[in-house]
């Protein structure tokens, strides 16, 4: 049996593939825990500065696979499932690096979750985003009520969500929710775009994550609090030393991470 995922690293960037293209990548039990683990492993490679997280064939993902759910024996397992499934969006969410999603195709039900997920999202003007809970007799699960609410108007998320409507990458751009339109392959489009940042200091990349990620929680105080605490902390690192002598110097920083 083919590996339900393939990861690769390459001029500084983790790639993940989801592979599973004969079930459009949907999430089974072997592919959750080794992305979550990859996923691990890359934000602990200091050789890797960002991850791009993509689907093989057809689709990104089309969520659960409900032909392997069905086989789930009672309340038990279906909360063990889901506690492990949420894991997945956890562990994106709480890495210290930046990650993209590069969907192509569709990302359906925890698909659409695992892409929100991500800090940055890269798509095409057709692919299709759809909350299709609904249609199934249940409601969205691996933090979608979270991840779509943060973006987009109360009102508007019910309606998507109630209706299961497809939503086409163009009409995510035009509501702020995708980064990038990708006029061909969402992965190099990606690529691109993390080019951007990638070369920036892993260690202020990683306060600033973390503070922006809960900055909705904070008071302002709060916000102001924290700021200074990471500020103070970065101020007395090999980072800012670099970057404060490649600016003075008129030259691009090397940062190492420390």
């Amino acid at each position: 049996m083919e590996n339900p995922i393939k990861v690769s690293v390459s001029k500084h960037i983790g790639h993940i593939v989801l592979n599973r293209p004969e079930k459009r990548n949907a999430l089974s039990t072997e592919l959750v825990e080794q992305s979550i683990e990859a996923l691990q492993e890359l934000d602990n490679n200091r050789d890797v500065k960002v991850i791009i997280i993509s689907g093989e064939g057809p689709a990104f993902c089309a969520g659960g696979d409900i032909a392997a759910m069905q086989t789930l024996n009672g309340a038990g397992d279906i909360t063990a499932w889901m506690k492990k499934a949420s894991h997945f969006t956890k562990t994106i969410i709480e890495l210290n690096k930046y990650a993209i999603a590069a969907v192509h195709g569709f990302a359906a039900g925890a698909g659409f979750s695992l892409a929100l997920a991500c800090d940055f999202l890269i798509s095409d003007k057709d692919t299709k985003f759809v909350s299709s809970f609904t249609n199934i007799g249940l409601i969205p699960d691996l933090g979608l009520t979270k991840l779509l609410t943060e973006r987009v108007p109360l009102p508007l998320a019910k309606e998507w969500i109630a209706t299961g409507k497809a939503l086409s990458g163009e009409e995510l751009y035009e509501k702020g929710l995708i980064n990038r339109l990708a006029a061909d392959d969402v992965v190099k489009e990606a690529e691109a775009f993390a080019q951007s940042f990638v070369n920036a200091s892993p260690l202020s990349q990683g306060y600033e994550k973390k503070l922006l990620n809960r900055v909705g929680e904070l008071s302002f105080e709060s916000a102001l609090l924290q700021e200074t605490i990471a500020q103070s902390l970065l101020l007395e690192t090999e980072d800012h030393a670099e970057g404060v002598e490649a600016f003075l110097n008129k030259r691009k920083p090397s940062f190492a991470g420390k």
